[in-house]
């Protein structure tokens, strides 16, 4: 019996408006993915952010040339990936989509969590922090209320409004913050004078200060640095970790860049090997590939997995949240269900 392909687009709505350094959104489209055998079904997920140039359309085409026939339990994961990427190039969402769902699946048919495929222990689970998109004082004084249940709060910067952003958070919140600048500051000297002003704002990290493409002007600010900076924009898959060197004190790997789970695990041996810290982070994701990621969690320093407390539509129930970290279940698979 071969693998069964079922495919659904889902609008996940979002709780407010996502703003980030020169673009904003209020939902974002998913395909929603079921892979089943022998009476088993793998979930997986494509989270479309429109920057990232998929859509629905894109991954319906891409799963029309999906056929999976040829691969059997237990899944050669490797063997997986050289295949998808053999189809055609990018499409890394709607590939993560299938490499998770054929990882639950495969946890369903060894009646084993994901999580011991990689060899994570749910103890060493690191907290996971939740966003703060750019906002009006107003709404970042709710978003920081609604965030109560994070030990870390995540901050979008790389705007005009920066320091008052901050400063709103200040004035209620005293809790380590990371930073996103998403390549939004455009002179190298200003970046490292924010980050040493952030550092004393209790920033723990700064993730893609300039534009991904400026490698000499990042690794500047890097060099003089006193917490670690980030490469997120500017590292995507396996291929682009060895480019970090040098340049970032660690990378931000996501699985939706990744093209899934398999690439992501290999991401992070490398990054070990490279002496890069790593932050396993997501985009806008349901509790499905947020519990993906939370299986690699344990392996990274830093979390930041967070859709499920950003959205308002989120098919599937919410992992269970404790003392600021996602809770590791024993269920078999990714623990959806």
């Amino acid at each position: 019996m071969s693998i069964r392909i079922h495919a659904k687009p889902f609008e996940l709505l979002l709780k407010y408006p996502f703003s980030i350094s020169g673009y904003s959104r209020k939902s974002t489209p998913l395909m929603l993915l079921e892979l089943e055998l022998d009476g088993l079904i793998g979930f997986g997920e494509a989270s479309m952010v429109p920057y990232h140039g998929e859509n629905p359309a894109t991954a319906s085409e891409f799963l029309s040339k999906v056929k999976l026939d040829w691969l059997q339990p237990p899944f050669n994961f490797d063997e997986l990936r050289v295949y998808l990427d053999g189809l055609a190039p990018g499409n890394s969402n709607i590939k993560a989509a299938i490499d998770i769902a054929l990882h639950d699946l495969q946890g369903k048919l060894d009646n084993k969590p994901c999580y011991t495929y990689f060899g994570s222990n749910p103890e060493h689970m690191p907290l996971t922090s939740i966003t703060i998109g750019m906002d009006s004082p107003a709404v970042i004084l709710q978003k920081v209320k609604d965030a109560e249940p994070a030990h870390i709060l995540k901050v979008k910067l790389g705007g005009d409004e920066d320091k008052r952003l901050i400063e709103t958070i200040r004035s209620v919140c005293d809790k380590p913050l990371f930073v996103d600048a998403n390549q939004g500051w455009r002179d190298r000297t200003h970046a490292l004078e924010m980050v040493h002003w952030l550092q004393e704002q209790g920033v723990l990290l700064i993730e893609q200060p300039l534009d991904k493409s400026n490698w000499d002007d990042n690794a500047w600010i890097t060099e003089h640095s006193p917490i670690p900076i980030l490469g997120d924009e500017s590292i995507q898959r396996l291929a682009d970790v060895d480019k970090a060197k040098g340049v970032y004190h660690g990378i931000n790997i996501k699985l939706m860049k990744s093209a899934g789970m398999q690439e992501a695990f290999q991401m992070i041996k490398r990054a070990r090997e490279l002496d890069l810290k790593i932050l396993i982070g997501c985009m806008s994701e349901t509790s499905c590939a947020t519990l993906a990621a939370a299986a690699l969690a344990p392996l990274c320093d830093w979390a930041d997995l967070d859709g499920p407390f950003l959205t308002k539509n989120n098919p599937f129930p919410n992992p269970k949240f404790k003392n600021g970290k996602w809770v590791l279940n024993n269920l078999p698979g990714l623990g959806v269900f």
